[in-house]
């Protein structure tokens, strides 16, 4: 029975993307595009918009819990291409916990004195074992609780951009004269991770009320709500704080941009409801890459062993999802945590895109903006790794790791232990 409407589509597709991402990329926003902050934002949105085109064209004439896992299949058949998409997806989500972990500790450090390195990876570990430990003994709290701390996290970044408007100082916001526009494109493509969530609308595809319609209104509202939220926030941000300070205070911007108009009572709220913002953002991943990995297994393109479950709660995939987030928060930092995941999700969904290109006909979408989206994601994915290989190498090698783990998994996985290399549908 369908029974979420379109506000409760927009909404899963909010809370998607307005999770713990913003609290964690703001910062390393500034530190690479400075003034052209709000400019880096937009850039971001942009592609995440034309993506959107692709999810919902495919969200209505497909419509499974699958999501983008089906996709994938629908266009490329169930093969090593297609095998080795959907475990780099659920590597991505690996890598996005870690980001939320490492926010969660960089705002949950400001409540210390003494911010050592011991209290910044217990912080990190918490953040992960908690919403593991919450998924395992009761996975229904975690989807009534997810619409109660969406509500809240809006409503605060909303009240930051009100209360700080009279504040703005536009002269902070001018583009010095050696702008560099392809700066403030990168800065876009490591903080693209930001808008990484609106897919989880084409997951709820099979509960929506009149999908045809209801569908790309969620893809599309969401998207763009969000890029304006974004964009206003990195406003309010940069035009009211002193760049230094919101580059001293890095991994907690968002709390500093608060101070101006609210005071250090607006700084506490903002560290706390960052807390509760990616504290919710891990435990609802957890709950979602844990099924990602169940689905996928059942698929056989991942080991059977993601596919036990305890009360209908896979708990095999939880504790796997955890130890290996883990280990990426705990021995990354936030700048390369952001670039891995941004360039994952690029990679993602260049694969979506390319993949309604290949349906066009069969979702009746318009060639030219797929063209368009399957080439500007591309681009973006390149250009992100051309210009962050000098800056963060670390970075580069460990995404293409996971690109390369994928494939030579499902290799051996698809000829050692299925018994075959190429299988049909």
């Amino acid at each position: 029975m369908r029974k979420v409407g379109v506000f409760g589509a927009i909404a899963i597709g909010v809370g998607g993307m307005v999770g713990g991402g913003i609290f964690a990329v703001l910062g390393e926003a500034v530190s690479l595009a400075h003034s052209a902050t709000p400019y880096a934002f937009l850039v971001a949105g942009v592609v995440a918009l034309l993506t959107s085109y692709s999810y919902a064209k495919l969200s209505v004439a497909y419509q499974s819990r699958g999501g983008t896992v089906t996709f994938i299949d629908q266009a490329f058949g169930h093969n090593l291409l297609s095998g080795s998409a959907n475990l780099m997806l659920w590597l991505s989500y690996l890598v996005t916990i870690s980001l939320y972990a490492v926010a969660f500790a960089s705002y949950g450090s400001t409540f210390f004195t003494d911010k050592t390195e011991l209290i910044r990876h217990s912080l990190i570990s918490v953040a992960i074992i908690l919403p593991a430990i919450i998924n395992l003994v009761s996975a229904s709290f975690v989807s009534k609780s997810e619409t109660v701390i969406v509500v809240i996290k809006v409503v605060l970044l909303v009240v930051i951009i009100i209360s700080g408007a009279s504040y703005v100082d536009s002269s902070r916001l001018t583009l010095p004269a050696n702008f560099d526009p392809l700066s403030t494109v990168v800065a876009g493509m490591i903080i693209f991770v930001a808008y990484e969530g609106f897919e989880l609308i084409a997951n709820a595809a099979e509960e929506i009320e009149d999908p045809e319609k209801n569908l790309p209104r969620a893809f599309y509202g969401s998207v763009i709500f969000v890029i304006l939220l974004y964009i206003l926030i990195a406003i309010i941000s940069v035009g009211t704080v002193p760049e230094q300070e919101l580059l001293a205070a890095k991994d907690y911007a968002l709390a500093i941009a608060a101070k101006p108009a609210l005071g250090q009572v607006g700084f506490t709220i903002v560290a706390v409801a960052a807390l509760l913002a990616t504290f919710s953002a891990i435990n609802a991943t957890i709950y979602g890459n844990a099924r990602l990995g169940c689905i996928v297994a059942i698929k056989d393109e991942l080991p059977k062993l993601l596919t036990r479950e305890r009360r209908e709660i896979p708990f095999m995939g939880i504790i796997i999802t955890v130890i290996l987030s883990l280990i990426l928060a705990n021995t990354i930092d936030l700048n390369a945590i952001a670039i891995i995941g941004s360039a994952s999700f690029l990679l993602i969904f260049f694969m979506v895109n390319l993949s309604a290109f290949k349906l066009r006909k069969e979702i009746g979408a318009n060639t030219f903006i797929l063209f368009s989206s399957s080439l500007l994601t591309f681009l973006a994915l390149a250009t992100l790794m051309y210009h962050t290989y000098s800056s963060n190498f670390k970075a580069i090698v460990v995404f293409l790791l996971f690109v390369l783990f994928s494939i030579v998994f499902e290799i051996f996985y698809g000829r050692m232990i299925r018994g075959k290399f190429c299988y049909r549908d």
